[in-house]
């Protein structure tokens, strides 16, 4: 599910049209685009695999940029066969989220979202999980999770925003712009589709300043590391019975507005 060029591995797709993660390595510059645009880049099982799989196994990267295919950043969780999943089944998914969530905040390396679209529940915890994120000025952000009692990324983001804008966000889910992103301090950038390029160029050759060893440590001084506590939140939280029951009912009433 992984389609990896130039010095990454060669592909695992014997079609490209079935490479839901495209991968791209060159000098430094590692470029992971999610590929579901039929689904706004929804984060399936294979998906979060290919993401958790492909950062922990980068070699040599300074530098990842991570972006969609098609007209969405992401989705966020996938609730395409939800009424298949157990409350065990779903318990174990968002688990392996919150483990992507951690491997992109704490990589070794600096990760820049560039968010376009909708960006819905983890798919906003992955935007907020990064370094540098940037945001198109057409960008909607929402994160629903508290509306079935699921608190995920919840600390990153007090870390990131603060206490009082991330109470106020999370209680009333509302959808936030991509000026209102960039004044809560969600994002770090707005900046159309066209010049994403000269600003990733801009951020590598920043990261290019410092050696491989000195921007790890520097990461790892910076970040906010609550590995355990966020682990523990998801059990708590998703762990208690009913959680399926309150996801597909928060699904039926946003489909009666």
């Amino acid at each position: 599910t992984i389609a990896h060029r130039n010095s990454l591995q060669e592909s695992l797709m014997t079609s490209p049209d079935d490479t839901i993660l495209e991968v791209e390595q060159n000098e430094g510059l590692l470029q992971l685009r999610l590929n579901r645009p039929d689904s706004a880049n929804a984060l399936s099982p294979d998906l979060v695999e290919a993401l958790i799989q492909t950062i922990a196994q980068a070699q040599e990267t300074r530098l990842c940029v991570l972006r969609g295919a098609g007209r969405h950043f992401c989705s966020g969780f996938d609730l395409a066969d939800l009424e298949n999943l157990s409350d065990g089944d779903l318990l174990w998914r968002l688990l392996r989220i919150e483990t992507l969530l951690q491997a992109v905040h704490h990589a070794p390396f600096p990760v820049v979202a560039l968010g376009h679209g909708q960006m819905v529940g983890a798919g906003a915890d992955l935007f907020a999980a990064c370094w540098r994120r940037v945001a198109a000025p057409d960008a909607r952000l929402r994160m629903p999770g508290w509306n079935f009692e699921l608190a995920l990324g919840t600390r990153r983001l007090l870390h990131l925003i603060g206490q009082d804008a991330a109470r106020d966000l999370l209680i009333d889910t509302k959808v936030l712009s991509a000026e209102a992103s960039l004044a809560c301090g969600l994002a770090t950038e707005i900046a159309p589709q066209e010049e994403w390029s000269a600003l990733v160029d801009g951020f590598r050759q920043r990261c290019s300043a410092l050696s491989p060893l000195a921007l790890k440590h520097m990461l790892d001084l910076t970040s906010n590391d609550s590995r355990a506590d966020d682990i523990a939140a998801i059990v708590t939280t998703a762990g208690r019975p009913g959680l399926k029951d309150r996801i597909m009912a928060y699904r039926e009433r946003m489909r009666s507005r």
